[in-house]
């Protein structure tokens, strides 16, 4: 019986991609440097806001970089956060069944609540952790690890929800199933290869996937 569900956060319950592009492409225009397609930054997003200009951004100016783009994903993600259809219903249902709901996200906490509190669902869970609070961040289970020790429940009782072939590996090294809905940044071949419990289509059917085991 699943007594514990741990949330991703962005192409799971949220889709925050078009306050990510804005951010990302504001800093790259002040920093005078390439902006990049709405695609690219999808594809690149799940590790983390550092991780994400990286690549893009010559290593002696990534601090600067990150004061830019945290200071306007502020406000972005004020404007252009959704939450994914049935993240609610979903959400209130599990509430309903005394199952309790954590949320893992390599995202910075700041923002993770910000998310959380402007989308009304900080309320639905008992627990929060994101990667700035870790030494390590996603795939490796140190997060998973944490909750699931915090909160006192069984690795075979919990469950972890994500959209991203990363998510499917910290699940895996934690010793957790892992439930990942297709449509955030990892293709499904991509998250084929890191064997999850079950690929879900879409956040809507995952009770049935997870009543059907």
């Amino acid at each position: 019986m699943i007594k514990l569900v741990i949330f991703d956060l962005d192409g799971t319950l949220i889709d925050a991609y078009k306050a990510i592009a804005e951010s990302f492409n504001y800093t790259m225009q002040q920093l005078s440097l390439p902006q990049q397609s709405f695609l690219a930054i999808k594809k690149a997003v799940g590790w983390g806001d550092e991780a994400l200009l990286k690549p893009y951004v010559p290593p002696k100016i990534i601090p600067l970089a990150l004061r830019i783009y945290r200071g306007h994903h502020k406000l972005s993600l004020l404007r252009g956060a959704r939450l994914i259809p049935c993240a609610r219903k979903i959400l209130l249902k599990l509430r309903k069944r005394k199952i309790m709901l954590a949320v893992a996200s390599n995202r910075p906490t700041q923002f993770s609540l910000l998310l959380l509190r402007k989308l009304k669902i900080r309320k639905y869970f008992d627990y929060i952790l994101c990667a700035d609070k870790l030494k390590f961040r996603k795939p490796h289970p140190q997060i998973l690890n944490s909750i699931v020790r915090k909160l006192k429940v069984e690795k075979s009782q919990t469950l972890y929800a994500g959209d991203m072939a990363i998510d499917a590996e910290t699940g895996r090294r934690a010793g957790i199933k892992a439930f990942i809905i297709l449509g955030g940044s990892s293709s499904k071949a991509e998250i084929i290869k890191e064997n999850p419990c079950k690929i879900v289509k879409n956040l809507c059917g995952m009770l049935g996937a997870i009543d059907a085991g």
